[in-house]
């Protein structure tokens, strides 16, 4: 896969998935705009990056959930690239509860950053994408297409990304832009310990999720990164509209 000359922009890429992603698409050859809220993270994967990519990344400390920094982003990537190739809706958070114990308040938290903020950023970057034909990977997850007890607002907003990504990929196909999604299941990051898992409850987790995953074990970001690369690459011409499980077979497993 080639990405030089590609301008790409990840969001929520200081940690986790996205830094992974950024990461791998850099040694592909890609410009990169990364975004996040941490700021010194984001540096952190800016450095990484430029150690193994050929171009400088552009970074822009940005919170998805606002229309401003939303509007930013697509600004300064047009004002420094020229252009648009590829969008890695990435930013994304976690709240445990039930319908019994969700309020609305973390209802909303979750809805705007993995929902709202995906539609916004997406609107303003389409223009873009169709100039230069270009196309968009949503970061879902295998709550998307699976019911898991105690994560509810997090299963809606997945469930619903699938259907925006579809959607959406109907939408742009006549115009030339592919809309595709990865749907990963458990991968080594800090995303359940930041939901409050303690080191020894997380570690604990993994070991059990060895046999909730068909292949006998979990995940890492660079296999994530490795199916957002091929889902953006122009290899992958012929796929849109697609919820990619990038989930050790976890998605077959659930009705066992």
């Amino acid at each position: 896969m080639d990405f030089n000359g590609k301008v790409v922009i990840i969001t929520g890429a200081s940690s986790g998935i996205g830094a992974g992603t950024a990461k791998y698409l850099a040694k592909l050859g890609a410009s990169l705009v990364l975004t996040g809220r941490n700021e010194e993270s984001l540096q952190q994967t800016g450095k990484d990056c430029e150690a193994v990519g050929k171009v400088k990344p552009l970074l822009v400390v940005a919170d998805v959930t606002k229309e401003e920094d939303n509007a930013r982003v697509i600004d300064e990537t047009v004002k420094k690239f020229g252009k648009l190739d590829v969008l890695v809706n990435n930013a994304g958070k976690g709240v445990g509860g039930s319908i019994e114990s969700t309020s609305m308040s973390q209802f909303d938290d979750c809805m705007n950053t993995n929902l709202r903020g995906v539609f916004h950023l997406t609107q303003l970057a389409v223009p873009y994408l169709i100039k230069s034909k270009g196309n968009i990977v949503n970061v879902s997850s295998v709550a998307g297409t699976r019911s898991f007890p105690n994560v509810l607002a997090y299963c809606i907003s997945k469930a619903a990304l699938d259907q925006f990504t579809r959607c959406v990929a109907l939408e742009l196909a006549p115009k030339g832009v592919r809309v595709n999604s990865v749907n990963p299941a458990v991968i080594v990051t800090e995303f359940h310990k930041r939901l409050g898992m303690d080191d020894p409850s997380y570690q604990a987790y993994l070991k059990r999720s060895e046999e909730t995953h068909a292949l006998g074990r979990v995940g890492t970001t660079a296999e994530v990164a490795a199916a957002i690369a091929f889902l953006a690459a122009d290899t992958a011409s012929f796929i849109t509209g697609t919820n990619l499980c990038v989930d050790g077979g976890k998605n077959v497993m659930c009705p066992r």
